[in-house]
């Protein structure tokens, strides 16, 4: 996720006080500062201090070998391990998921295929580029 910078986030910050106390309840800047990282949803102003100090990466950068991770497959949900990453030429990245329980690949129901390890190709967005046959992405991670 990408976060404004430190000065905008204490401008955000004393803009939220002066309007707090125009209407009558004066809050501090400490106060200020805890509710702005609310806004950004995390816990407290250090963790965005130190987020917002970081430069802004894409989304998968995030992602590391070993991370948990959740998504659809072939449009099918669910949650899993990250056992390998690497990049790719053209912004993409391949991965190896390890699922938690297997995914039944096959839409037929007299059939079933379950896969518990998959190799995929990805972009920055964790969304396969490949389609499935109704044009939906083989694979999005909930990143």
């Amino acid at each position: 996720m990408k976060y404004p910078s430190i000065d905008d986030l204490k401008a955000q910050a004393k803009r939220l006080r002066g309007a707090m106390e125009s209407s009558g309840t004066p809050i501090s800047h400490s106060a200020a500062l805890e509710l702005i990282a609310s806004q950004h949803g995390v816990r407290d102003w250090n963790t965005l201090s130190a987020l917002a100090s970081r430069p802004n990466t894409t989304p998968l950068a995030a992602l590391t070998v070993g991370a948990r991770v959740s998504g659809r497959y072939l449009n099918q949900p669910f949650t899993g391990k990250i056992l390998a990453l690497g990049e790719q030429s053209g912004g993409l990245h391949k991965l190896t998921l390890h699922f938690d329980e297997p995914v039944d690949v096959v839409t037929f129901e007299s059939f079933s295929a379950f896969r518990q390890r998959v190799n995929a190709q990805v972009d920055e967005n964790g969304v396969s580029p490949r389609k499935t046959s109704n044009g939906l992405p083989q694979l999005v991670l909930d990143i």
